[in-house]
Formats: structure tokens, C-alpha cells, sequence
């Protein structure tokens, strides 16, 4: 038996191995599960951005650093572009990067560490003036269908009062507008624009009041997130309607406004109808009202007209003449009926007339002697017919032994010649020349001496 180098180390039954990756595998469902989400600040370092779309950076601080990825799905809803040396605030959860083993932060939302802050302090104001009631739906006021005058709070140098005087225009630029030109960021712009609110408030001379702002970052935004602001649009007495960055864009005094646009052109569509539409439903009423008109006079007209025949018909001349022609046609009608009573009892008397005629002998001897004429003259027809088919028959009979008849033989051109001792001779071997024949012709005889004569071959 060959003797190793070593002895291997036993191995115990109850032992269980794990490979490096089952262990990376425990060790992230450990790290996963065993730590909530959770918010890390820190400066951004090694950034990186491969053609996938996700970004991998480190955070670190003054003592350490966290590798960190943020995927693609994700970091589109990021508000800003990372940077190398940027100091952010990220919230998402531990995991751990099998392949290599690399502890990881996976990212899930991520903001400049300032605008962190700002966020928090978002977030306790909008909680402290909802507790107060100036978001409650109920305080909302709605908005005038058609103000006689507009009041826009804004800068008057910005973007903002461009569009929305342009659509203002556009939809109906008979609403004439009032400007309050005020700062919409900095120090102090919160206090201008609160004070512009609470002066339209009181000069009441517009009947909504548009608070505007293009986009920008919520720094930049920040003005509209000032108690002062939010106080300021609960107290007015005005509807305000707040058109401040853009549509993901959402500040305090989005809450508490009467409606919120998304953009300051949306506002401006929102306060005002659109002329051309109106124009349109204008005409359509007036031609409905014209219509509903004409319905209303045809129907007042017709019932004029039966109030009119009804008076008629009520008239007393009327009564009169219907009493008149009642009476003309009841005379008609005994009349009409006079006639055809007489007519009846005509037809009743000429009825008997002729069942007495009928049962009279001397009708009866009439009807006897008709029926003698008739029976005479079918006498003397028969008899007639009788002598006609009698006679038929004879002239048939005569004419068929006429033609089996000698004479009707003779009549055609035909002679009986006879010898001197009368025998008819039907053979000319029985006479000779010089012999005496007589010759009977259909209209008398002929005597004759033979000359000559001569056979003929059958």
C-alpha cells in the first residue's frame, strides 16, 4: 500500500459546503431581507454610465465610500443629471453583487443634497397647513365662466407672461387683463407676491387672478412654497388659479389655489372660454331659440285659429243656421222616406196585380194557346226537317243507281250495239262485213251495216 505524502482531513457526515456562490446568494437574501430601505447621504465619485442606461457611482464621506448602482427604469425619473463631486441624498436598499461579491446600495430615487432638505421642508409645511384646512375641497371656489376681468401675478419679464397673454388673446381677446408684476424667485419674492395677492383682494376689480411661473428647479420654485404665499391665496377674495413650472412640477401654493394647471398656458385656457367656441354654441342657441320661436308662434297661431272656429261655432247665427240646415236635411229625409214608402206600396200593388193575373183563366187560356203556337210551329219545323232529310236520302239513292245505271252510261258518251236478233254483241268475232246492227245512244237508236272490222289484242 502506497503511503501519501499527507493524510486528508476527514470528512464529517453532518458537514455542509457551500460554494461562493450559494454563500453570495445567502448573504444577499441576509442583506435584502435583513435591512429596510433607507435613505444615505455623500459625494458621488467614480460615475458611470454604460450603454445600458444604468448609472454606477460610490458615495462616500471623509471615512469611507459604497459602491452604488441605479437602474435604467429608475434613474429616468431622476430630476437632474449626477455629476463626480456632487453631494446628493439617495433612498434604497443593501443588496450584494453576486458575481464579485461586492457589497452595493441599489438605488432607487436620488436629489442634490439641497434640494433634499428643501424637499423635507416641503413636506412639514404641507403637512402643517392641511392640518390647518387651506388644501380641504370644500374651501375651493369655482371658477367664473366668463370674467370680465383677469388678474395675473407674475413676472413681467419672464416667459410665463408671454404665453399667457398669447393664449389669453387667442381664446378671447375682447377680457381685458391686469398685471401685478412681482419677483417669482430670490429674497424677498415670497413678500411681493403675497402682497400683490392681498392688493387684487381688495381693489376687487378682477374676478380671477392667474399665479404664474415657468420651470425650474424647486429652489427656483421655492417662493411658491412660502407660508406667506399659501395665507396669502387662503385669504383672497378672488379664485386663483396657480400655472407655476411644468406639469411634474407641483408647489404649496398648487395646493391650496382653487384649480391647478399644469403649465401658466394651461391656466390661462382655464380662466377664459374659447371665443370661437363660444361663438359657435352662440349661434347654435340662436338658431334653437329661433326655431323654439317659431315652433311657439306656429303653435299660438294654430291656437288662435280654433279659438277663432270655436267662437264661431258658438256664434248664435251659427246655432241658427245649423238649427236651419238640421231642419232642411230632417225634411229631406221625411221626404226620402214618403217616396220610398209609396215606392214600396207600388211594388206591393203591382206584386198582387200579377199574382192575379197569374191565377186569371183568361191568363191561363193565353198561356194554353201560346203553348199551341209553340207546339204547331215545332210541328211544322219537324215535319220540315223530316221532307228535307227524306228528300237527301231519295236524291242519294237516285244518283247511286244512276251511276250503276246503263243509261247513266250511255248519258256519258257510251253506245249498246245489238245484232238483228237484239242480242248485245260484246265480241267482234261475232259479226262480219255486211251484217245488219243497230245502235242504241243515250237519246234514241241508230241502224248500221258493218263495213269492216278489226280486233284488238288484249
Amino acid at each position: 500500500m502506497t503511503q501519501l505524502p499527507f493524510d486528508a482531513p476527514s470528512q464529517p457526515a453532518d458537514r455542509e459546503l457551500y460554494t461562493p456562490s450559494q454563500l453570495n446568494r445567502e448573504a444577499r437574501m441576509l442583506l435584502e431581507k435583513g435591512l429596510p430601505s433607507l435613505w444615505l447621504t455623500g459625494e458621488i465619485s467614480n460615475l458611470s454610465r454604460p450603454s445600458s442606461g444604468h448609472w454606477y457611482f460610490s458615495l462616500k464621506d471623509a471615512g469611507a465610500q459604497l459602491r452604488c448602482a441605479m437602474f435604467r427604469q429608475r434613474n429616468l425619473l431622476a430630476r437632474f443629471k449626477p455629476q463626480d463631486g456632487m453631494h446628493v441624498i439617495a433612498r434604497g436598499r443593501i443588496s450584494l453583487y453576486e458575481p464579485r461579491g461586492d457589497y452595493q446600495f441599489i438605488v432607487e430615487h436620488i436629489e442634490e443634497a439641497g434640494e433634499g432638505a428643501l424637499r423635507r421642508q416641503f413636506e412639514l409645511l404641507k403637512a402643517k397647513l392641511a392640518a390647518a384646512g387651506l388644501f380641504a375641497p370644500e374651501r375651493k371656489r369655482p371658477l367664473p365662466p366668463l370674467p370680465r376681468r383677469i388678474g395675473i401675478v407674475t413676472s413681467p419679464t419672464g416667459a410665463a407672461i408671454r404665453d399667457v397673454l398669447h393664449i389669453l388673446r387667442r381664446r378671447f381677446p375682447l377680457i381685458p387683463v391686469r398685471v401685478y408684476p412681482v419677483p417669482v424667485q430670490g429674497s424677498g419674492a415670497a413678500e411681493q407676491i403675497a402682497a400683490a395677492i392681498a392688493l387684487a383682494s381688495r381693489r376687487r376689480d378682477c374676478d380671477v387672478l392667474i399665479l404664474a411661473r415657468g420651470g425650474g428647479s424647486l429652489e427656483d420654485l421655492w417662493s411658491f412654497n412660502e407660508e406667506i404665499v399659501a395665507r396669502a391665496m387662503a385669504e383672497s377674495a378672488i379664485p386663483i388659479v396657480t400655472g407655476i413650472g411644468h406639469e411634474v412640477d407641483f408647489t404649496i401654493a398648487d395646493f391650496v389655489a382653487d384649480v391647478r394647471a399644469p403649465t401658466p398656458s394651461g391656466a390661462a385656457e382655464l380662466v377664459v372660454p374659447d371665443s370661437g367656441e363660444w361663438s359657435r354654441r352662440l349661434q347654435h342657441m340662436q338658431q334653437r331659440l329661433a326655431f323654439r320661436m317659431q315652433r311657439r308662434l306656429a303653435d299660438v297661431r294654430e291656437q288662435l285659429l280654433w279659438t277663432a272656429r270655436r267662437l264661431q261655432q258658438l256664434h248664435p247665427g251659427v246655432q241658427v243656421r245649423q238649427q236651419t240646415q238640421r231642419t232642411d236635411e230632417l225634411d229631406q229625409r221625411l221626404r226620402r222616406a214618403m217616396r220610398q214608402y209609396l215606392a214600396q206600396l207600388r211594388a206591393q200593388i203591382n206584386q198582387h196585380g200579377a199574382q192575379l193575373q197569374r191565377c186569371s183563366p183568361a191568363m191561363r187560356v193565353s198561356v194554353l194557346a201560346g203553348r199551341a203556337k209553340t207546339a204547331e210551329a215545332r210541328l211544322t219545323m219537324s215535319m220540315q226537317q223530316r221532307l228535307e232529310r227524306t228528300r237527301a236520302r231519295f236524291e242519294s239513292t237516285a244518283r247511286t243507281l244512276n251511276a250503276v245505271s246503263p243509261l247513266g252510261t250511255l248519258q256519258r258518251g257510251y253506245a249498246i250495239v245489238s245484232d238483228a236478233q237484239g242480242s248485245t254483241i260484246v265480241d267482234v268475232a261475232r259479226i262480219a262485213s255486211g251484217d245488219l246492227i243497230e245502235t242504241r245512244l243515250a237519246n234514241g237508236r241508230i241502224g248500221a251495216r258493218v263495213e269492216w272490222t278489226r280486233g284488238e289484242k288484249s
